[in-house]
Formats: structure tokens, C-alpha cells, sequence
């Protein structure tokens, strides 16, 4: 009997202890549920915004006769940057960059 009223108290403590720590839990799943919505069009987007970042700058790499420099310069900021939103990027907590960072051709 002991035992059962003993698992009892633990099981409800720890439900207690989850609840108090999903307190915005509502909040949460509509950020989540918003994210995944977003990616549904953020990602083919930017998949193909990389691909053809790609190419290009397989293209610069070829008409430069080999000037990885030049290529580079096309491949960070495409290749580059947010690829999956998040929910914290939703909520203004971390930046969304849908370009990666430019790269001078002296770097």
C-alpha cells in the first residue's frame, strides 16, 4: 500500500514539475507549428537560391580559368546563411540570413 501512494506522490510531483516548465507551452507549439509552415516555402526557395549559387559560381569558376577567389565570391553568400527557420528566429530571438556572408576576393 505504502508503495503505490509512494509512486503516486512522485508520478503527480513530477507532472507538477513538467507543467510548471511548459508554462508557455501554448505559445510554443504556435511558433513551432508557424515554423514549419514558413519552411514548407522558405526551403525550396532557398535550396534552389544555393543551387544556382552553385552553378554560377562553378560557371565564374571555369570563365576565370581557375580563380577561386572569384568563385567564392558567388559561393558564400549563396551557399551561405539560414537554410531551416526556426522558432526562435520567428520570434526575433536570432537573425534570419537568407544570403551567407560576402567574401572579398583578397580574403
Amino acid at each position: 500500500m505504502w508503495k503505490r501512494v509512494t509512486v503516486l506522490v512522485v508520478a503527480v510531483c513530477c507532472l507538477a514539475q513538467v507543467a510548471r516548465a511548459q508554462e508557455n507551452f501554448g505559445e510554443d507549439a504556435g511558433y513551432g507549428s508557424l515554423a514549419v509552415l514558413v519552411n514548407v516555402f522558405y526551403m525550396p526557395v532557398k535550396v534552389v537560391y544555393a543551387a544556382l549559387g552553385g552553378l554560377t559560381g562553378c560557371l565564374v569558376y571555369v570563365v576565370t580559368i581557375g580563380n577561386e577567389g572569384a568563385a567564392m565570391a558567388t559561393w558564400s553568400p549563396s551557399l551561405g546563411g539560414t537554410y531551416v527557420i526556426t522558432p526562435k528566429m520567428l520570434q526575433g530571438e536570432e537573425p534570419v540570413l537568407f544570403n551567407g556572408p560576402s567574401y572579398s576576393v583578397g580574403d
